[in-house]
Protein backbone atom coordinates (compact mmCIF):
# COMPACT_ATOMS: atom_id res chain seq x y z
CA UNK A 1 0.00 0.00 0.00
CA UNK A 2 1.29 3.17 -0.90
CA UNK A 3 1.71 6.03 1.69
CA UNK A 4 -0.65 8.39 0.30
CA UNK A 5 -3.22 5.27 0.61
CA UNK A 6 -2.03 4.54 3.84
CA UNK A 7 -2.59 8.10 5.04
CA UNK A 8 -5.81 8.57 4.19
CA UNK A 9 -7.24 5.33 5.39
CA UNK A 10 -6.04 6.35 8.71
CA UNK A 11 -7.51 9.75 8.21
CA UNK A 12 -10.85 7.90 7.24
CA UNK A 13 -10.62 6.27 10.82
CA UNK A 14 -9.22 8.29 12.95
CA UNK A 15 -9.54 12.03 11.62
CA UNK A 16 -12.28 13.30 13.85
CA UNK A 17 -8.97 13.05 16.80
CA UNK A 18 -7.28 15.58 14.78
CA UNK A 19 -7.60 19.15 14.99
CA UNK A 20 -9.76 20.98 13.06
CA UNK A 21 -6.41 22.76 11.30
CA UNK A 22 -4.75 19.27 11.08
CA UNK A 23 -7.54 17.25 9.55
CA UNK A 24 -8.16 20.04 6.89
CA UNK A 25 -4.25 20.42 5.99
CA UNK A 26 -3.89 16.56 5.79
CA UNK A 27 -6.88 16.16 3.75
CA UNK A 28 -5.79 19.30 1.24
CA UNK A 29 -2.41 17.82 1.06
CA UNK A 30 -3.64 14.00 0.23
CA UNK A 31 -6.89 14.07 -0.64
CA UNK A 32 -7.21 17.09 -3.06
CA UNK A 33 -3.10 16.94 -3.90
CA UNK A 34 -2.34 20.46 -3.00
CA UNK A 35 0.86 21.45 -2.61
CA UNK A 36 2.23 22.92 0.73
CA UNK A 37 2.64 26.21 -0.79
CA UNK A 38 -1.04 26.28 -2.35
CA UNK A 39 -2.32 25.04 1.65
CA UNK A 40 -0.08 28.17 2.95
CA UNK A 41 -1.34 30.30 0.25
CA UNK A 42 -5.01 29.53 0.68
CA UNK A 43 -5.12 29.61 5.04
CA UNK A 44 -2.66 32.50 5.35
CA UNK A 45 0.19 30.83 7.24
CA UNK A 46 3.79 29.62 5.79
CA UNK A 47 4.55 26.54 3.98
CA UNK A 48 6.42 25.25 6.85
CA UNK A 49 3.78 25.97 9.08
CA UNK A 50 1.82 23.74 6.79
CA UNK A 51 4.06 21.36 6.77
CA UNK A 52 4.71 20.70 10.37
CA UNK A 53 1.33 20.77 11.11
CA UNK A 54 0.52 17.81 8.60
CA UNK A 55 3.94 16.20 10.25
CA UNK A 56 2.27 16.19 13.72
CA UNK A 57 -1.17 14.91 11.96
CA UNK A 58 0.64 11.72 10.51
CA UNK A 59 2.35 11.05 13.48
CA UNK A 60 -0.53 11.17 15.24
CA UNK A 61 -2.81 9.31 13.00
CA UNK A 62 0.27 6.30 12.58
CA UNK A 63 -0.20 6.35 16.53
CA UNK A 64 -3.11 5.70 17.37
CA UNK A 65 -3.17 2.66 14.50
CA UNK A 66 -0.51 1.17 16.18
CA UNK A 67 -2.19 1.62 19.50
CA UNK A 68 -6.03 0.70 18.34
CA UNK A 69 -5.50 -1.32 15.30
CA UNK A 70 -9.05 -0.40 13.64
CA UNK A 71 -7.52 -0.04 10.14
CA UNK A 72 -5.44 -2.86 10.44
CA UNK A 73 -8.46 -4.83 11.70
CA UNK A 74 -10.44 -3.54 8.76
CA UNK A 75 -8.17 -5.16 6.31
CA UNK A 76 -8.10 -8.22 8.05
CA UNK A 77 -11.80 -8.92 8.09
CA UNK A 78 -11.68 -7.30 4.01
CA UNK A 79 -9.51 -10.27 3.31
CA UNK A 80 -11.50 -12.95 5.12
CA UNK A 81 -14.83 -12.10 3.55
CA UNK A 82 -13.11 -12.24 0.29
CA UNK A 83 -11.99 -15.51 1.14
CA UNK A 84 -15.40 -16.97 2.31
CA UNK A 85 -17.12 -15.61 -0.72
CA UNK A 86 -14.28 -17.81 -2.71
CA UNK A 87 -14.95 -20.52 -0.58
CA UNK A 88 -18.55 -20.39 -0.90
CA UNK A 89 -18.48 -20.38 -4.65
CA UNK A 90 -16.32 -23.13 -4.52
CA UNK A 91 -18.55 -25.39 -2.49
CA UNK A 92 -21.15 -24.44 -4.78
CA UNK A 93 -19.28 -25.54 -7.94
CA UNK A 94 -18.72 -28.93 -6.30
CA UNK A 95 -22.04 -29.14 -5.51
CA UNK A 96 -22.86 -28.70 -8.65
CA UNK A 97 -20.78 -31.30 -10.05
CA UNK A 98 -21.42 -34.16 -7.72
CA UNK A 99 -25.02 -34.68 -7.17
CA UNK A 100 -27.10 -31.06 -6.09
CA UNK A 101 -28.11 -30.86 -2.68
CA UNK A 102 -30.36 -27.61 -2.67
CA UNK A 103 -29.80 -27.18 0.67
CA UNK A 104 -26.17 -26.76 -0.02
CA UNK A 105 -26.87 -24.53 -3.16
CA UNK A 106 -29.02 -22.58 -0.61
CA UNK A 107 -26.72 -22.36 2.30
CA UNK A 108 -24.10 -21.30 -0.02
CA UNK A 109 -25.77 -18.77 -1.56
CA UNK A 110 -27.03 -17.01 1.53
CA UNK A 111 -23.07 -17.17 2.87
CA UNK A 112 -22.22 -15.33 -0.21
CA UNK A 113 -25.11 -13.18 -0.14
CA UNK A 114 -23.74 -11.83 3.49
CA UNK A 115 -20.42 -12.15 2.76
CA UNK A 116 -21.25 -9.63 -0.44
CA UNK A 117 -23.61 -7.57 1.73
CA UNK A 118 -21.25 -6.67 4.51
CA UNK A 119 -18.37 -5.90 2.22
CA UNK A 120 -20.56 -3.35 0.39
CA UNK A 121 -21.56 -1.61 3.60
CA UNK A 122 -18.93 -1.41 5.75
CA UNK A 123 -15.77 -1.81 2.98
CA UNK A 124 -17.20 0.33 -0.14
Amino acid sequence: MSKNLDITLLLDFYGDMLTEKQRSFISYYYNEDLSLSEIAADEGITRQGVRDAIKRAEAQLINMEERLGLVARFENVKVGLSEIMELSEEIAIYNRTHGLSMEVNDCTAKINAVAQTLLAEHYS
